[in-house]
């Protein structure tokens, strides 16, 4: 059979020609992450080497690399920046094993332990006892905590368009969940809002802080508080969950609309309320309870229930923190109050509270860390 006469090639064997280019190009439109290539449509789980051992072997972070389909913003979501902060590892975690999870446009860079040193000790700080979440964006020549913050922010801040910035509270406290942003900023609001925390404080955040400096830098960052340290608890982690999809499905990278409670109460002021003497709490208040002006947060007694004091609620406000530690000496913290407008707005906030199953079910969790009992009345100690 002559050339003229021979027959056009079958669709099977043009497939694999056609298949070929296709795998080209999409490999052109590769991204370069942590010394990997990363294609639309990919996954990848990488490393990024942050210091050395003292027997001089790499201590990297593991990292998960998610590529949509299509062109879109980049996003990191960050868990364990203080290493006993789990609850955001177990979020990312729990995002990373859903099929359901799916990216498609732009980039999510999902990083379940950040401060890998930290977490390996079972601690907030670093080996040398600094705050990692002091350092940024970091100093190449400085210490080792100042070099480890330059290589994350060089290696991801600066890569990303936005960021998540996952935390707990510190040791023998719990937080309510709630988002810490700049109420100024306009895009930081943005994501904010879109996360549905429930409730908002504003504040920049401390100077060196890894929100704080991302933001300076050009990457709207949030930070998200749930919990306590050393676990990881249901409901913190599905408010977590929930927020880390709601911000991507705001930014067109996961398809569909934000869950967002109705009307998040947003917060200027807070404070903390401390003991004014030593001995051993009961406490009348629970993470994400609201009160009124004058109502009896904690009662603080003896250890025989003697020489009675209480804590009142210096405003009207709701619980945004509190410690789990029963047993106080003067000045130490108890209870972490946020203001709120009035006596109507507690009431509001409270109702829109129980509207939402995921807060309510968080309230209600999280007040099993505390006993919580209804306050007496004083009782002064007999003479003998």
């Amino acid at each position: 059979m002559s050339d003229s006469q021979a027959e056009p090639p079958s669709q099977a064997e043009k497939s694999p020609r056609v298949g070929t280019e296709l795998r080209s190009e999409t490999r052109s439109l590769a991204e370069t992450w942590f010394g990997r290539e990363v294609a639309p449509g990919e996954s990848i789980n990488a490393e990024l080497q942050i210091t050395e051992s003292y027997s001089g072997r790499n201590i990297s972070i593991p990292i998960r690399v998610i590529r949509g389909g299509e062109p879109g913003p980049s996003v990191f979501v960050a868990g364990a920046l203080h290493g006993d902060e789990l609850n955001g590892t177990g979020a990312i975690r729990s995002l990373l094993s859903d099929r359901e999870f799916v990216v498609r446009r732009g980039t999510t860079v999902m990083i379940p332990v950040l401060n890998v040193l930290g977490f390996e000790r079972h601690s907030r700080y670093l080996p040398d006892r600094r705050d990692l979440n002091r350092c940024f964006p970091g100093n190449a020549s400085g210490s080792m905590a100042m070099r480890m913050a330059r290589v994350i922010f060089d290696a991801i801040v600066l890569r990303c368009d936005y960021g998540i910035d996952l935390h707990t509270a510190a040791v023998r406290r719990t937080n309510y969940p709630s988002a810490r942003v700049d109420f100024n900023n306009e895009q930081c609001m943005r994501i904010a809002k879109a996360f549905g925390a429930g409730v908002i404080l504003d504040g920049k955040g401390p100077k060196g802080s890894f929100r704080r400096e991302a933001t300076a830098a050009g990457c709207p960052t949030i930070v998200v508080e749930g919990g306590e340290v050393w676990k990881v608890e249901p409901s913190v982690v599905e408010t977590m969950t929930r927020g880390i999809i709601n911000v991507l499905k705001e930014l067109g990278m996961v398809d569909g609309q934000p869950d967002v409670p109705v009307n998040q109460v947003r917060i200027r002021t807070t404070k903390w309320i401390r003991a004014e003497r030593g001995g051993f709490l009961d406490l009348h208040v629970a993470p994400g309870s609201t009160v009124v002006s004058g109502q009896p947060l904690a009662t603080n007694s003896s250890l025989v229930h003697e020489d009675q004091n209480r804590l009142e609620a210096p405003f009207d406000g709701i619980v945004i923190g509190m410690s789990t530690l029963p047993a106080v000496q003067p000045g130490e913290p108890v209870i972490h109050l946020g203001k709120l407008a009035s006596p109507n707005s507690a009431a509001r906030v409270e109702r829109n509270t129980q509207a939402d199953e995921l807060q309510r079910t968080t309230q209600a969790h999280l007040s099993t860390n505390v006993q919580v009992t209804e306050p007496g009345k004083l009782s002064r100690p007999s003479s003998l």
